[in-house]
């Protein structure tokens, strides 16, 4: 398993796309579902696409624990592969939310994680970088410092949606659908939490320009 990369905003297209393309290439994510209830072997192609972007998606939030929680993320995702309905929502996100619950049985965790990377000097990058990349990513550079303590700071609930939306690349609807809960809710915790951030920093959030 690679490490997660270095930044949410790289030049590679988005998770959403490029598992898009791999299953433009073969069988549809729900079909390899669907046919994974009677053939369980279909479920390693769903396996290969996605893991690379949950993996990441939970290094962010437990650094080294990430190699386990995948495991044990693709674990549940097969003993539930057969409650899968895809006419609710896509794979990855499904995956995302079974990710993000499996986070919370590291919450410690989590949170040690966060206020050690509090005590990092934030780093200044070596040259000026592309706005679009800086406008709508988290760089994982910039999780020190002040913007660290503030998402320790933040409830567990805001927290989840917030990192979703950013660092799953999930739209409102998909945090939705996952968290099972209104969209309204949805839009209610994310506003808070970025309010929350941005008072923590005294300073423009990193998550200000966030669709």
């Amino acid at each position: 398993m690679h490490p997660p990369g270095t930044q949410l905003g790289d030049s590679p297209p988005p998770e959403s796309f490029r598992a898009n393309q791999s299953a433009a290439e073969g069988p549809t994510d729900g079909e390899l579902m669907s046919r994974s209830v009677a053939e369980p072997e279909c479920f390693a192609t769903l396996f290969d696409r996605h893991a690379t972007a949950v993996h990441r998606y939970l290094g962010r939030r437990v650094g080294d624990l990430a190699d386990d929680l995948l495991s044990e993320t693709f674990l549940i995702a097969f003993r539930r592969r057969d409650t899968y309905r895809a006419m609710h929502l896509e794979v990855r996100p499904w995956l995302l939310g079974i990710a993000t619950r499996v986070v919370h049985g590291h919450v410690r965790a989590e949170r040690r994680r966060y206020r050690a990377l509090g005590r990092t000097p934030v780093e200044s990058p070596a040259q000026p970088e592309d706005a679009d990349v800086l406008s709508d990513r988290l760089a994982a550079r910039a999780l020190r410092g002040p913007l660290a303590a503030a998402l320790a700071g933040l409830k567990a609930r805001d927290r989840d949606v917030l990192l979703l939306f950013a660092w799953g690349q999930l739209s409102y609807e998909e945090v939705a659908a996952v968290l099972e809960i209104p969209v309204g809710t949805v839009r209610s915790r994310l506003n808070r939490a970025r309010r929350q951030t941005r008072a923590a920093l005294e300073a423009a959030s990193p998550f200000e320009d966030l669709r």
